[in-house]
């Protein structure tokens, strides 16, 4: 039984008034000006302009063009009513070859946005690692080497000097298991190499920088200044109840949550997973002191979650499932776990084919605050992508975006209820934009775009969460939402 069962819904929730009601963005995925200002390239563009490795070879040369549009889309945000905006900074805008000064013209950018925000009373979220390693740094190795932890400790000194007296919520990585499984174990993500054993490197030396970034931010912003890192946690369910399956979903939650919780947080890493990659390597790359440095106070964690991972053991020879939601690769993103079956659900799918279960958000919240009672959680990314159809008026009604958020606001809030400390609640997403491998074929956004034109629609459910968020209270989407 889950948390969810245990507790009826009720028809109108209500959050406190300083509660952060926003939307996420990623920089590779919105800006564009890809070649402006000094800006080099990041190991998507590499990645985008490889044949074959992203959707009917779309890339982020143009994407929404925010790097132009960013006052307007502030705009826009100022009318949705978002009280909080979270971004991610360009590396190689900001320093094109990972090491050395700052361009300034690239600071200049997101001092100009951090400003409209400021202006429009919207708090700025910022992100300082969304994936886009600069390609001269993955030339040199990329994240499987430890100099590239040393270099993004740096590079977060630079924007921290330059938006230090503007930004008070700062965030080190996001995702860093995508980076550091989908990267450089399947990939499906950028740089697309498939080393198992590169793909544990790069997670010790992203845990690392993540120590290291802290340290460099703790050093040059004020006193107040809110850090915290963005996890995309597995809410990992054993398909069976059998000690197979149970283990498996063991297995699982080492390799998904465990590798960055523990050294994060705990500042050690477990020792189940230095033993179930025991045949893979001996982690020798793992320094002493290594782990204290990863384990920085934070002031809140950053929790981003879609859908749950529903796993089982196999047997040598048995047909093996391999549908985990993360693209499709002959290589595994789980080192480790090679005898784990992964399994959707039935039941209503996004168009990621991602089953909609938000009982598995209330219940990664629970356990989450559960365990680290003291760390303020903010729900940093959730939505969904639909097949969202632009009417003869040019509107676009997305009745099935509003069910999905409503319903996972709805968790968030019960799993307040029940004991957790949540602050915030990021959308995913602001804008239609470029969706990784997927290109420009899946659409999260809350704000429709045609990219023919880069004309923005807010969709219905926009405005159903504008009125959310302005009022603190959570309704059922009406006809209009």
């Amino acid at each position: 039984m889950t948390a969810s069962e245990t507790r009826p819904l009720t028809a109108v929730r209500r959050f406190p008034s300083d509660f952060l009601w926003g939307a996420a963005t990623a920089a590779y995925q919105i800006e564009g000006a890809a070649a402006e200002d000094g800006r080099t390239p990041s190991i998507w563009d590499t990645f985008s302009h490889t044949p074959g490795k992203v959707f009917e070879g779309h890339t982020g040369d143009v994407a929404v063009d925010h790097y132009h549009r960013f006052r307007e889309d502030v705009r826009l945000m100022s009318e949705l009513g978002l009280n909080a905006y979270r971004f991610s900074v360009s590396w190689s805008r900001v320093q094109p070859t990972g090491r050395g000064p700052a361009v300034q013209k690239g600071l200049d950018f997101y001092r100009r946005l951090v400003d409209e925000l400021l202006a429009a009373g919207i708090e700025p979220a910022l992100t300082l690692y969304h994936w886009d390693l600069p390609q001269e740094l993955e030339d040199a190795g990329g994240w499987p080497e430890r100099a590239t932890a040393e270099r993004f400790a740096a590079y977060a000194g630079l924007v921290a000097e330059a938006l230090g007296d503007r930004v008070s919520r700062w965030t080190t990585l996001n995702e860093p298991w995508c980076s550091a499984f989908l990267g450089y174990g399947s990939g499906v993500h950028a740089p697309g190499r498939t080393d198992p054993v590169a793909a544990l490197r790069a997670a010790h030396h992203l845990n690392l920088g993540h120590g290291l970034a802290v340290q460099a931010l703790r050093s040059a912003l004020p006193a107040g200044a809110k850090l915290a890192v963005s996890l995309n946690l597995h809410e990992v369910r054993p398909l069976t109840p059998s000690a197979e399956d149970r283990e498996a979903a063991r297995r699982i939650d080492t390799v998904g949550n465990g590798v960055w919780l523990g050294p994060m947080l705990d500042g050690r890493y477990p020792e189940e997973l230095f033993a179930d990659t025991a045949h893979l390597t001996d982690w020798g790359f793992v320094r002493a002191g290594d782990e204290a440095t990863a384990g920085q106070p934070l002031d809140w964690l950053g929790i981003n979650y879609y859908t749950p991972t529903v796993v089982s053991r196999v047997a040598d020879g048995e047909a093996k499932p391999q549908d985990d939601g993360h693209g499709n690769s002959e290589f595994s993103p789980w080192p480790g776990a090679d005898d784990v079956a992964f399994h959707q659900a039935d039941g209503a799918r996004t168009a990621m084919g991602w089953p909609v279960d938000p009982s598995g958000l209330e219940d990664l919240l629970t356990r989450i605050s559960a365990r680290y009672p003291e760390l303020p959680l903010v729900v940093s990314e959730n939505g969904a992508a639909y097949e969202d159809v632009v009417g003869a008026d040019g509107s676009v009604h997305d009745p099935e975006r509003a069910a999905y958020v409503h319903a996972h606001l709805e968790a968030l809030h019960r799993a307040v209820e029940a004991g957790a400390v949540v602050h915030g609640y990021f959308l995913w997403s602001l804008l239609d934009n470029f969706e990784w491998a997927y290109g420009y074929a899946k659409r999260f956004g809350a704000v429709h775009v045609d990219y023919a034109t880069l004309r923005r629609t807010p969709k219905s459910s926009a405005r159903w969460y504008a009125r959310v968020a302005r009022s603190g209270e959570l309704h059922a989407p009406g006809a209009e939402g």
